[in-house]
């Protein structure tokens, strides 16, 4: 049986693409977002007729029973709920207005009509846990009759280095459980968000520093190879006014921090810089460079503070690197399948490239996050057409 998903905030098509990569047999049948060019981006990777501008917030009942989907994919706005938004304020928030409305109106009309999914999963920002938003999403699956785990995952512990603490939220409807031992929110009124997946990685999600950086990989595994390399270089305004401010980080490292929509537009919080020429000591150039700056402010002949910074070679990660950190593209090395290829349409400039990319997912994190969620079912991962296995698990719609 193939399963029919939809994706909510479909955005580029981070969920789209983990799903293809799992081992579910599925299909996303309609992708739905708000901006006009990542729907542009979605229709270029995955083609046309499955990607809609839409706002979420109109959507109904009666627009998504005819889909006839077993899947929800969701990965709501997180501005709301993160912590470098000081004025973050959770459910209040106009942006969260599109997630509360399926959660509290859709789902619920269509559980009222035998036609809810059977399957969700819902991504959003490490503060999530927290909110109200989350408490009313469990509450409200619980009451509707799904078992929920949560989580709280970073790429480190898939061996990317890339630190991106993100919540998941998993649900099946009661009828099926989860395959391995696991704290369910539906069974205990608290909080029970777990740090690792059941039979994966043992490292803590919630501490990078409990994490073995053997089992990371460098950063220059990510990077473009020299022959196609287009580096974006900072400049030298923007390191004479801000750069004690960026998160440098060499070739060898094995952590980046991690990258929002803002990158290459703002310095603190927005992602790591490469410092490509590593014989160099960061700390002691940069001290160097605040003592030029001294001494020309005190009117002293010297060298110009910003020439001492150059032979760092300081620069932005390219969209195509952190396409890969993403797991969008795999790395250089690993595969010459082009359909693991992943386009821009030419319209589509680089600042909308980062934005895009920082407001995405992490492509092998859900898929294994799917993997999870379908494992022990027989429906999606098995080779069989069991009819009678579906009209236990999937509501059926009533005719109207």
């Amino acid at each position: 049986m193939v399963i029919r998903a939809l994706e909510f905030y479909s955005g580029i098509g981070g969920l789209h693409l983990a799903l293809k990569r799992s081992s579910v047999v599925a299909t996303v049948v309609r992708a739905f977002d708000w901006d006009q060019t990542a729907c542009r981006v979605y229709e270029a990777n995955y083609g046309t007729d499955i990607a809609v501008k839409t706002d979420i917030s109109t959507l109904t009942a009666s627009n998504l029973i005819p889909l006839n989907a077993s899947l929800w994919l969701m990965s709501p706005a997180c501005q709301p709920y993160t912590v470098l938004n000081p004025g973050a304020a959770g459910a209040a928030d106009p942006r969260a207005k599109s997630f509360i409305h399926l959660i509290v109106t859709v789902l619920p009309d269509m559980m009222a009509k035998q036609c809810a999914p059977t399957w969700l999963l819902v991504e959003n920002v490490a503060g999530f846990e927290t909110s109200t938003t989350r408490s009313l999403l469990v509450e409200t699956l619980k009451r509707n009759g799904y078992r929920t785990v949560e989580f709280l995952l970073s790429p480190l512990q898939f061996g990317i280095p890339n630190s991106r603490l993100r919540y998941y939220l998993l649900a099946k409807y009661q009828t099926l459980k989860f395959a391995s031992p696991c704290s369910y929110s539906t069974e205990k009124n608290e909080n029970t968000t777990q740090n690792r997946l059941p039979g994966g990685s043992i490292l803590s999600a919630t501490c990078a520093t409990d994490i073995c950086t053997s089992q990371i990989r460098e950063i220059r595994d990510f990077l473009d190879p020299a022959s196609q390399s287009n580096e974006i270089v900072v400049p030298d305004h923007v390191l004479e006014k801000r750069g004690r401010l960026f998160d440098i980080v060499l070739p060898s490292s094995r952590r980046t921090c991690c990258f929002t929509r803002s990158y290459t537009r703002m310095v603190e919080g927005t992602g790591s810089i490469i410092q490509m020429s590593e014989n160099l000591d960061t700390t002691a150039t940069f001290d160097q460079f605040f003592e030029a700056q001294r001494n020309q402010i005190m009117g002293q002949h010297g060298d110009d503070p910003i020439s001492i910074l150059r032979p760092l070679k300081l620069r932005y990660f390219t969209p195509t690197e952190l396409l890969r950190l993403f797991c969008f593209i795999p790395l250089s090395s690993s595969s010459n399948d082009p359909q693991d290829d992943y386009m821009w349409p030419a319209s589509v400039t680089t600042k909308s490239q980062y934005k895009l990319i920082g407001n995405s997912v992490n492509v092998e994190v859900v898929k294994n996050l799917l993997d999870y969620l379908f494992e022990g079912d027989d429906a999606g991962t098995a080779e069989t057409n069991n009819a009678e296995y579906s009209s236990k698990i999937r509501h059926r719609c009533k005719d109207t």
